[in-house]
């Protein structure tokens, strides 16, 4: 059960809608390394920690990114909000508008409709740890070219605060891991770990 403000995490003012830049900003909500499957990812792989602080940091992480994938709608929102004809047909916004109208779709910038593929949840500590932290090294990357090819002060600004969001995650990763570590037995932890199965560990 979650208790939320109903604001967005940050604020979102974008004045000028630009629908070029709506289709690669779009890649964050519904794209390989996007916000969607970082939440769906860290609730799902929540379950299957055997550590309650592992546990809390996947269940804060992916609340945030619920967070994050609201700022990308809206943003999106507002780039693509009341275009006429003939700026869809310009910037290249008509196929996404033929399938969807100005609708916030989830997919990546390349066109490629969000896959449940994007998100793994083996159930196994390690595994998922360092799954999550390539995702938020992926994310941060992500950010990095939007940065790169927007020159609008009104939506850099909140990129730069999701990207640097993706940095403060990728240290909560870095602790979970750590935490993690000093639990497990440092002989097995790579292959086997007893306290997981309890069985006894045949060297």
């Amino acid at each position: 059960m979650w208790q939320y403000e109903k604001k967005l995490q940050y604020p979102i003012n974008i004045k000028n809608p630009n629908p070029k830049y709506a289709q690669i900003i779009i890649s964050q909500y519904g794209g390989p390394d996007g916000e969607l499957g970082a939440s769906m990812r860290y609730l799902t792989q929540r379950f299957g920690q055997p550590f309650n602080e592992v546990k809390g940091i996947l269940t804060d992480v992916g609340t945030e990114e619920l967070a994050h994938l609201e700022m990308v709608c809206a943003m999106v929102y507002q780039l693509t909000k009341n275009l006429t004809p003939e700026e869809i047909k310009k910037s290249g916004f008509d196929k996404y508008f033929v399938d969807h109208t100005a609708s916030v779709y989830p997919v990546a910038a390349a066109g490629l409709p969000w896959r449940a593929e994007y998100i793994q949840s083996k159930g196994d500590v390690l595994a998922d740890l360092h799954e999550d932290l390539a995702a938020e090294q992926k994310a941060r990357v992500t950010y990095d070219n939007l940065i790169r090819l927007i020159d609008d002060p009104d939506i850099l600004d909140p990129l730069k605060f999701l990207r640097q969001r993706e940095i403060v995650h990728y240290q909560r990763f870095g602790e979970a891991l750590r935490l993690t570590t000093d639990k497990l037995n440092q002989k097995n932890f790579y292959a086997f770990n007893p306290n997981f199965d309890g069985k006894p560990c045949k060297n």
